[in-house]
C-alpha cells in the first residue's frame, strides 16, 4: 500500500469491514487530512531515511565534532560528540523497550503504510526518540536557544511517522518523552564531570 487512497483500503479487505477507532482511527483521519497533498509523503520518507539508525543525527554530530577540533574549540568539540553519543544511545533505550513492550505496529486495512520498517515493533518510536535527543543536544552544541532546533525538527519527524502509517500517536509521543529524557541525561552527565574536573584542578 503506498500511493493509492485510503478508501480503497477499507471495508472487504482481510475479510475486515468494520470502523476504525481508537488510535488506529486517529491515523486514518490523519492520513485522509495531510497524506494526499504534493509532497508530504515523500517528505515523509526522507525524514524516515534520515533518521533510521539516528544514521543521519551521527553524520551532522560527527561533522560538528570535526569542524569544533579544526578551530581549536575544545569544548564545543565535546558537545558535539555528546550529541552524536546521546542521540545513539536514544535510539538504543528505544530498541530495548520495543522488545519489552512488544506492540506491533499498525496493521489496519484503512491504514496506509508508507515505508519499509527494520522491524515490526512500534512502542515506542525510534525515530522519535533519537530526533528529540539529537534536536535538543545539538541546539545545544550550536549555542541555539534551547527550544528553538527541537520545535523545528521534533513536530515534523514524529508526524512523519503517522502520516506514513508505521507508529501509533502514543508511538511518537514516548519516544520523544524517552528522547528528552536522555538528552536531560547527558547534559547532566556533562555538567557533572565539569564540575568533577574543576575540583581537581590545582588551586593557585
Amino acid at each position: 500500500m503506498s500511493s493509492e487512497s485510503i478508501d480503497s483500503h477499507r471495508a472487504g479487505v482481510d475479510g475486515f469491514d468494520g470502523p476504525t477507532s481508537g488510535e488506529a482511527g486517529l491515523l486514518v483521519r490523519l492520513q485522509t487530512a495531510i497524506a494526499d497533498r504534493p509532497g508530504v509523503v515523500p517528505a515523509a520518507r526522507g525524514l524516515s531515511h534520515f533518521g533510521e539508525h539516528s544514521l543521519g543525527w551521527l553524520a551532522v554530530a560527527g561533522t560538528g565534532a570535526a569542524l569544533a577540533h579544526r578551530r581549536g574549540d575544545m569544548n564545543a568539540r565535546r558537545r558535539w560528540i555528546e550529541a552524536g553519543v546521546g542521540a545513539f544511545g536514544a535510539h538504543a533505550a528505544s530498541v530495548v523497550i520495543k522488545r519489552v513492550v512488544r506492540r506491533r505496529r499498525p496493521s489496519h486495512p484503512d491504514i496506509r503504510i508508507g515505508v519499509s520498517t527494520p522491524s515490526k515493533l512500534s512502542f515506542p518510536s525510534s525515530h522519535a526518540t533519537s530526533t528529540t535527543a539529537a534536536a535538543i543536544l545539538i541546539g545545544r552544541a550550536a549555542e541555539l536557544p534551547p527550544a528553538a532546533l527541537p520545535a523545528a525538527l521534533v513536530p515534523p519527524m514524529l508526524v512523519s511517522r503517522l502520516v506514513l502509517g508505521v507508529h501509533y500517536p502514543t508511538d511518537v509521543l514516548a519516544g520523544a518523552a524517552i528522547g528528552a529524557a536522555s538528552a536531560a541525561a547527558v547534559v547532566a552527565g556533562d555538567r557533572l564531570f565539569a564540575t568533577s574536573r574543576n575540583e581537581m584542578s590545582p588551586r593557585t
